[in-house]
């Protein structure tokens, strides 16, 4: 591990000293050398996240796909979401757009007297091991993040953004960055609160990050995989995510049927049904076991959401667009109201 983290490291500097540092002093910008910095090294970590993905997820989905590949736009598409959210183009648009602002925020409550509270220090002496603080900061993001996913789920408003990720009928490995912009604004805006609030630290945060990511790109990859009996309520499988993903099942209240109906999969209308659904957690199946929200059904259902196949009362279907602009266009038309 040492060895690695060497190279990582020599890696990342020389990114910074060979490409970033001349470009921001070219640019007039050299009071942002730190920033650069570590731009790098979150560059660095989505290469590596894709050289994975590549290497060990593509060849799982050749050998035992769920289903034959039908639609490669959609997947390329999904490739372009993938590429600026790993590689740190949306990152850097936070950069100079959000980012201002929780510096603020953060320097008004400093004034008021507000300390970060370091989690890690509750347990002295054992999370001084750098691995131990690690896994205790992934436990709390990942219960934070199963609210979050609820939220996306349950309010109304949240879910006509967060339904675009659910609109992919082609699950692969490069679905799990398919979202409106607006949906991973708040997202990641709740989770950097958390950060500040325990005094997570910079490169533990990218480590979570990391780690998180590729296990969703796992998660999403059109592979016919689980982890057993045991397995299953230990980590998140391909199998337990793609149950929150059928249609008529994983996003709708426990009142709907337990499967798509043959109205629903013969695109009949049927009555409408209410959000909520089944397997939110991101990493840790626990919190869906705990809070009621498991389903462990052994089961590989067709995947996209209910309006896609079922008419509304005037015989159409929901257009979730087919391009990366027009799905955010129609993202924000639904946030309105209009779509």
């Amino acid at each position: 591990m040492e060895f690695l983290s060497t190279l990582f490291d020599n890696a990342q500097q020389w990114l910074f000293e060979q490409l970033l540092q001349p470009l921001l002093f070219n640019l007039g910008l050299a009071s942002y050398l730190e920033d650069g910095y570590t731009a790098a090294g979150w560059f660095l970590v989505g290469c590596l996240q894709i050289v994975i993905m590549v290497l060990v997820i593509a060849p799982l989905q050749r050998w035992r796909p769920v289903e034959a590949v039908t639609d490669r736009h959609a997947i390329r598409v999904d490739m372009l979401y993938t590429f600026i959210h790993r590689l740190g183009l949306f990152r850097l648009a936070l950069f100079f757009t959000i980012d201002p602002l929780w510096d603020m925020v953060v320097g008004a409550l400093r004034v008021r007297g507000f300390e970060t509270w370091h989690l890690d220090a509750l347990w002295p002496g054992v999370t001084d091991l750098g691995w131990v603080s690690l896994l205790i900061y992934l436990v709390v993001f990942d219960f934070v993040a199963y609210w979050i996913h609820r939220g996306q789920h349950q309010f109304v408003w949240w879910w006509r953004l967060h339904a675009l990720h659910h609109s992919q009928r082609q699950m692969t490995m490069w679905s799990d960055n398919r979202n409106h912009l607006l949906d991973d604004l708040v997202h990641d805006s709740i989770l950097v609160f958390v950060a500040v609030l325990i005094g997570v630290a910079p490169s533990q945060f990218v480590a979570i990050v990391a780690i998180t990511q590729l296990s969703e790109s796992l998660q999403h990859a059109n592979l016919r995989l689980w982890f057993g009996r045991l397995g299953e309520r230990l980590w998140i499988s391909p199998r337990f995510h793609r149950r929150h993903h059928a249609i008529g099942i994983g996003h709708e209240s426990p009142t709907s049927s337990a499967a798509p109906s043959p109205a629903v999969q013969a695109g009949e209308a049927v009555p409408r049904t209410r959000l909520g659904g089944c397997n939110f957690g991101v990493l840790l199946p626990w919190w869906d076991m705990l809070f009621g929200t498991a389903n462990f059904e052994l089961r590989y259902d067709p995947t996209g959401i209910r309006d896609q196949v079922q008419p509304n009362r005037h015989g159409q279907l929901r257009d979730y667009g087919r391009g990366f602009w027009s799905q955010q266009w129609r993202g924000l038309l639904r946030l309105l109201g209009r779509a």
